[in-house]
């Protein structure tokens, strides 16, 4: 097949989930163009293969807009593609813009179908915004298959939008061969003998609640020796910091901002730390508990679906800090018990189950 990408570029989840289906897809054969104003994250370095390419989308600057119709010339270079390389579908992830940009160009092209997935945000905030619901709700509606990324957003998507639409839920993944444990060299820059290391992924947006990661993890030194390492950037950076020198932790804990490789830093952790006050899914959990690393989570959205409670690792509520730093030590207390845990759960997510319920739905949609 070949089967055009629109996704955000950066280090948000959806468009890291979408270049690492497009990835796989083309490891599976299939023909993949990502077409985008800028390269996604995940394909700079070693990304690209012979089955991969990327269209960039050039936004005229007239002093007629009040701001550059990204929107309206990502539609424009989506038809151009369809067109020149044949097109078989447009797998858009986010509904805004991407899905009603991708149904836009399947009606002016008459070509191509449409697969939107939704990703979360897309539905829990910028579709429930009234100036976007009826857009969002189309764009839904005209696609010819759509996913949710859990059946926690897919039931918000029937609720908050009220759509006829059916929403498949097709779960998150990652690569076994590339999301595993590895030797924790890189362990001993940040820790010495008997410390403990946390670690927080995200892109730092209010949602994530990143003060409260500090909050858990001066509680946990109460008890023990610990480092935090936090893994991103984004809004909530300063609040963050604000809040380690109001706790007395700052001098423990690593702002190490955004970093593309972190299964070493994964692997050299004993503890992820997630009490997002929203997760459509959790990537980075499942990201940490392939590499053997137990998560502490909020009960928010699709987190139980990933983590499963006491298994993965445990969920508390969303803003429960007192009992998420025990929830920590209780996992720090039983370390391999609760590694084998994460393992065997992450084995649910593997790239090969998901990425061919994708195809199969590909399959479906072309018949």
């Amino acid at each position: 097949m070949k089967i055009g990408i629109l996704c955000y570029p950066t280090y948000g989840g959806s468009g890291v989930v979408a270049t690492e289906l497009g990835k796989e897809l083309a490891r599976r054969g299939h023909i993949v163009h990502f077409i985008n104003s800028q390269l996604p994250v995940r394909l700079d370095g070693d990304g690209f293969s012979d089955k991969i390419f990327f269209h960039e989308v050039s936004v005229p600057n007239y002093p007629l807009f009040s701001h550059p119709p990204y929107t309206l010339a990502l539609a424009g270079r989506v038809v151009q593609v369809i067109k020149e390389q044949g097109l078989d579908l447009i797998h858009a992830h986010y509904a805004v813009p991407h899905s009603l940009v991708a149904v836009l160009a399947r009606e002016i092209s008459g070509q191509a179908r449409v697969v939107t997935t939704l990703h979360g945000t897309d539905i829990t905030l910028v579709g429930t915004e009234p100036s976007f619901l009826d857009v969002t709700r189309y764009a839904i509606e005209a696609s010819d298959c759509v996913t949710a990324v859990s059946a926690s957003l897919a039931r918000d998507t029937r609720e908050l939008l009220a759509v006829n639409k059916e929403v498949h839920t097709v779960y998150n993944f990652v690569n076994p061969d590339i999301y595993r444990p590895v030797p924790p060299a890189i362990r001993e820059v940040y820790v010495g003998e008997g410390e403990h290391l946390l670690i927080h992924i995200s892109n730092f947006r209010p949602v994530k609640r990143v003060p409260d990661v500090i909050e858990v993890f001066a509680r946990v030194r109460e008890s023990v020796p610990a480092v935090l390492l936090l893994v991103g950037d984004g809004p909530q950076h300063c609040h963050a910091l604000a809040k380690a020198r109001e706790l007395g932790v700052s001098e423990h804990v690593c702002f190490l901002g955004q970093q593309r490789e972190v299964v070493p830093l994964l692997s050299a952790s004993d503890v992820m730390l997630l009490p997002s006050e929203q997760e459509s899914f959790g990537l980075a959990a499942l990201e940490a508990m392939a590499c053997g690393v137990p998560v502490v989570a909020s009960t928010a959205g699709g987190l139980p679906e990933v983590v499963a409670d006491g298994i993965g690792g445990r969920l508390l509520p969303v803003g429960d800090t007192r009992g998420m730093a025990a929830a920590t030590l209780e996992i720090l207390g039983n370390p391999r018990r609760w590694r084998e845990g994460a393992l065997e759960r992450a084995q649910n997510f593997s790239s090969t189950r998901w990425v061919a319920e994708y195809e199969a739905l590909y399959r479906q949609v072309l018949a």
